[in-house]
């Protein structure tokens, strides 16, 4: 093959990232563009570089050791990264390169000013911009000025902060080349960015416009705050004047200086509003040809626009798709499951064929689509109130939509909506044969699957599977289901509206339930206490378990003294609750069967924070402060007036709490040992797969849909590339934070809290579970490195019932996401500890180590000194 060292723009698109890196592309695309004017110039392609590298062989050993390198150290990255950039510098380029690069000069003007800027492979891509790691220089005059400047381009591969980026990303440095663009300069009276999205909210339908005057990195470097428009509609909506004191501008005989801005020109527009309606409109052709919203640089020159770069906006949540251009509002499935982390495709794609209603996937995230509710006065009200119960956040977002009098359509009713919001009523007995019939059906429809699944393979195995699906929804959709849940969560909110309103007590119920029975996640906390209770008195053990990385440590416990009664203990406790795990509605996600190890460092907590029999101790102190609890609001209550009703009837809600809250968590648990099963059968299918050499390991299996992996095991082929897209996509979906409610223009809708009386300082969320508690705030992101001590506040992102085992050794629970109702806020009132759930951006917020004071009952947070 023939290297191609220099490459006119106008011969490069968009699909040439491999020979001109992501910017060379893009602009080589723009300049096809009808109506774009892209200045003129060349790229000095990744074969040049390649050659470079080539001539410097000290290089190679030096990525060597960089790639081993931990990412956080920062000392060896500096220290190797400035060795490998010296070394590319002091290559003397070739004859032929330099030859090739001062001809395309020739072609454009040799004297002429210059932009020489990097670009790299791996940048300005759909998942990953890469903006600001490597280096540009303005103004460059003359060939060896620009052969010079083309070398440091290469060597910007390597700048600390490029360094530390890749390997952050885990992206390989030999795998990423660096191309070279060389453009005329143009000195432009006004320059900016142009985001053909909102970058903050993420609409699509507003634009948004910087500009300052003189060159755009006046702007980039911070040196000026820019006017900033606001255009929808071809509208300007939004507008504001910088005072702009500085600008770059470019000297004759190369490169750049600030120079101040004459004092009445400061407070000038940069733009008219005619120009940046203008500068928007051709915004969105570009955004049309690249076919997603792009952050464009532009320069205004001679009241025409020159556009100098065009990126995507990598950090805007997707938008689920629709089949039709109506508006849409969706709310988020993760905040109410309590697993905000994205989805792969087998995870995403099971969980809708096997829940209620229909959803919708974005960034590898679930939404259920609201519009329709929110369009008749009947559903929108009660959906409101259920969603206010639950997290009063996505009540606020939902009302902000609906204050936009345009957004969402008003209809006489609901029409096809979909099932009441919150389900059926619940006119049943409080009887506790009810939940313990409940909990049979289960039991029982999850033994017909087991037993019915053993002998399917192939694509027998999927017919079986779907109608699995339909089982596994009519055993969610139980009428008398539904309505033990709701009998539980009614007689809480009754409970807690009535004793506050009649005793002027928050939050009461939280002490009602404390030890509720039949609750199968507050009893899986509990039974590792009992684990750890077989462990304790063995040293033995205890010293081997504080050593295990692995996950067959399980088999060599027996060889330990004490070591057979441990490990039946850990087997038992796994044959109940093996199927758990963090993000456990993720099919996908490894279940604490397949990695027995991410429980060794609660147990080993327990072991050392408790004393034997903590668990038997800690549900009947639960239990007995609850009918404490009883006993004093039953008989303040028959001190007041017409008092015998009112405690009548709050003895008759104490009783029905106390029989169907527990139940709450049941159905999860059924869910989630259903998914082990099937996840254990396409495993298997997986495994054929691989001996058959259609897929290299079982685990791609988890980049497809559930339809794609039939259509896999029918025909025995796969699309390599397919599952590898999904891999990167799954990767960069990680850097998204989804949002609470999100519109069909894009727009992350957070919400906000309405609350009066909270201290300066404090962060505000839901109180889920009264009482106030001070300790030390122990930030923990994932369960498997938890060390606790007691009396510390557990922090984190959210809880599923698989953080349930941390609740027995904490003092009180802090988390970012979680409603009234969900698994965190159910079992801390079950263990009795203070909670505040829906803290925005507590873990970043709350140091690890910090002391900080949990109130419960009013819902906030106060970092102490």
């Amino acid at each position: 093959m023939i290297e191609q060292y220099v490459l006119d723009l106008q011969e490069v698109d968009e699909l040439q990232v491999a020979a001109v890196g992501g910017k060379g592309a893009h602009l080589g695309g723009l300049s096809r563009i009808e109506g774009i004017r892209v200045p003129g110039g060349f790229c000095v392609t990744t074969d040049a570089f390649r050659r470079i590298m080539a001539e410097a062989p000290s290089i190679d050993d030096r990525l060597d050791r960089l790639s081993r390198l931990n990412p956080d150290d920062r000392e060896g990255i500096r220290t190797l990264s400035a060795q490998i950039r010296s070394a590319v510098e002091e290559v003397s380029i070739p004859g032929d390169l330099a030859a090739a690069i001062t001809s395309g000069l020739a072609r454009l003007g040799e004297q002429a000013a210059y932009a020489v800027r990097s670009s790299a492979t791996a940048e300005d891509l759909p998942t990953a911009s890469f903006a600001g790691q490597q280096d540009t220089y303005l103004n460059v005059v003359g060939p060896t000025a620009i052969l010079r400047h083309v070398s440091r381009c290469w060597a910007s591969l390597f700048t600390e902060r490029a360094v530390t980026y890749r390997q952050r990303n885990g992206i390989d440095h030999r795998t990423v080349h660096m191309a070279v663009v060389v453009q005329q300069m143009v000195f432009p009276h006004a320059a900016g960015i142009l985001f053909t999205a909102d970058p903050v909210t993420g609409n699509r339908k507003v634009a948004t416009v910087d500009a300052g005057f003189g060159l755009g990195e006046a702007l980039v470097s911070g040196l000026v705050n820019p006017d900033v428009f606001k255009v929808r509609h071809g509208e300007v909506v939004a507008k504001a004047i910088a005072a702009k004191q500085r600008a770059v501008h470019a000297l004759p005989a190369g490169g750049t200086q600030e120079v101040a801005i004459d004092s009445q020109r400061q407070e000038q527009p940069a733009l008219t509003d005619a120009q940046v309606v203008r500068l928007v409109q051709l915004g969105r052709r570009i955004e049309a040809h690249f076919g997603r919203p792009q952050d464009i640089e532009w320069c205004l020159v001679d009241n025409g626009f020159q556009i100098v770069q065009s990126r995507p906006i990598t950090t805007l949540f997707p938008i689920p798709e629709a089949d039709d251009q109506e508006n849409h509002v969706y709310v988020s499935v993760g905040h109410q499951q309590m697993m905000i982390d994205p989805m792969k495709p087998l995870g995403f794609s099971m969980w809708q064929l096997t829940a209620m209603v229909p959803m919708h996937e974005a960034g590898g995230r679930l939404f259920v689509d609201v519009t329709r509710r929110l369009a008749s006065p009947a559903s929108r009200a009660a959906l409101l109130d259920i969603m206010g119960r639950g997290d009063p956040l996505v009540r606020d977002a939902l009302e902000t939509v609906l204050d936009r009098d345009d957004f969402v359509p008003s209809l006489p009713d609901a029409g096809r909506g979909g099932p009441p919001v919150g389900g059926a009523s619940a006119p049943i007995e409080t009887d506790p044969a009810i939940v313990t019939e409940l909990i049979e059906r289960t039991r029982v429809s999850l033994a017909a699957l087991e037993r019915g699944i053993r002998t399917k393979s192939g694509p027998a195995l999927f017919d079986f599977l779907l109608e699995a699906f339909e089982e596994h929804k009519r055993v969610l959709s139980d009428p008398l289901s539904m309505q033990a849940i709701m009998a539980g969560m009614e007689a809480t909110w009754w409970l807690n509206d009535k004793l506050e309103e009649w005793l002027g007590e928050k939050n009461a119920a939280d002490t009602l339930t404390l030890s509720a029975p039949d609750n199968i996640t507050s009893e899986m906390g509990l039974a590792l206490l009992d684990v750890a209770d077989v462990i304790r008195p063995q040293p033995e053990v205890v010293a081997f378990l504080q050593g295990v990385e692995d996950e067959d440590f399980l088999d060599e416990l027996a060889k330990l003294t004490g070591g057979t009664e441990a490990r039946d203990a850990i087997e038992t406790y796994l044959d109940r609750y093996g199927m758990r795990c963090v993000g456990e509605i993720d099919i996908t996600r490894p279940r604490w069967r397949e990695r027995p190890a991410t429980l060794v460092p609660v147990i080993l907590d327990n072991v050392r924070n408790f004393e034997p029999g903590a668990a038997g101790r800690r549900f009947e102190q639960g239990r007995q402060k609850s009918l404490k609890k009883e006993e004093d609001v039953l008989s303040r209550l028959r001190t007041l007036p017409d008092g015998d009703r009112k405690a009548d009837e709050a003895e008759r809600m104490i009783d029905r709490v106390r029989t169907f809250i527990g139940y709450r968590e049941y159905p999860k648990y059924g869910i989630v040992s259903r998914y082990f099963v099937y996840k254990q059968a396409l495993l298997e299918e997986a495994e054929r797969l691989v001996q058959a050499d259609v897929l290299p390991e079982r685990e791609d299996i988890f980049y497809l849909t559930f339809q794609e992996l039939h259509d896999v095991v029918r025909s025995h082929q796969v699309d390599d590339q397919l599952v590898q897209q999904r891999k990167e996509a799954f990767g960069s979906h990680h850097a998204l934070t989804p949002p609470r409610v999100l519109t069909s223009d894009g727009e992350a809708v957070t919400g906000a809290y309405r609350r009066d009386g909270v201290p300066a300082g404090a962060l505000i969320g839901l109180p889920v579970s009264a009482g106030t508690i001070e300790g030390r705030a122990r930030v923990i992101l994932d369960m498997a490195e938890a060390d606790l001590e007691a009396g510390d506040i557990l922090v984190t992102t959210f809880t599923d019932p698989s953080w349930s085992p941390l609740f027995v050794g904490v003092a009180g629970l802090v988390t970012e996401v979680g409603g009234l109702m969900t698994h965190g806020a159910v079992i801390a009132r079950e263990y009795g500890l203070p909670a505040v759930v829906g803290v925005e951006q507590a873990t970043r917020l709350i140091r690890d180590g910090q002391r900080i004071r949990v109130h419960g009952t009013d819902g906030y947070v106060e970092i102490l000194p």
